[in-house]
């Protein structure tokens, strides 16, 4: 799974160097020696191991029910877009070597097959049983589109932490010198005391008698 964890579009090459193609008909799946074929990466919620791949057409592979020839064991593989997403069109990556193989929730393995028609160049899923047909489970993954990470998610921790805003700050004695703590009633409390221990005390004046002459002196 470590292969698909930063891809967002992945290529599938199989052992017979074809590439694992949707067809245009928005249904089929084969293999064509067609470079741009391409599929998205979707991870599956809740599941590490476990991706979906859609095609171009925006619809999902998917590991059919249905026999891709009638008294055979390997069953059709499709593009389809469910109304709901089920185990269908879930595939568990297995590395193998350099390459991997994408199993079922059933135990199938998506492969590749050759030979003559309708065989060649055909995808269903199976188990291989004979030896000649062992290496048909097997992809080479080429990263086509990596995922890149948004600006916003690769911000700083420094950036995100922030101080309140200064209303509500009351910075406290502290053992540590960069620890505060918030209760501005302390300062109004502590102005008030200060102003009555402060303010001078109130002075006795004396009292002058005092008289408005008129011209005369008198």
């Amino acid at each position: 799974m470590e292969f698909f964890h930063k891809a967002k579009a992945v290529r599938l090459r199989s052992h017979h160097d074809k590439y694992l193609l949707a067809d245009d008909d928005e249904e089929s799946v084969l293999q064509d020696r067609n470079r741009s074929a391409k599929w998205r990466v979707e991870p599956v919620p809740g599941f590490d191991s476990i991706i979906r791949l859609k095609s171009s057409y925006d619809k999902y592979l998917t590991a059919s029910n249905h026999p891709f020839l009638l008294g055979m064991t390997g069953r059709k593989v499709l593009q389809t877009l469910p109304r709901r997403l089920d185990s269908s069109v879930e595939w568990e990556p297995v590395r193998e070597g350099t390459q991997i193989k994408l199993r079922t929730r059933y135990e199938n393995f998506l492969r590749a097959n050759g030979g003559l028609p309708p065989w060649r160049n055909s995808v269903t899923h199976d188990i291989p049983h004979r030896t000649a047909t062992q290496d048909w489970v097997l992809w080479d993954m080429d990263v086509v589109e990596i995922q890149v990470q948004s600006p916003a998610a690769a911000k700083s921790p420094a950036s995100q932490h922030q101080l309140p805003h200064a209303d509500s700050l009351n910075f406290e004695e502290s053992s540590s010198p960069s620890s505060f703590s918030a209760k501005p009633t302390n300062f109004s409390r502590q102005e008030s005391t200060n102003s009555n221990v402060g303010s001078p005390p109130k002075l006795e004046g004396r009292t002058i008698y005092y008289h408005v002459a008129d011209e005369t002196g008198e």
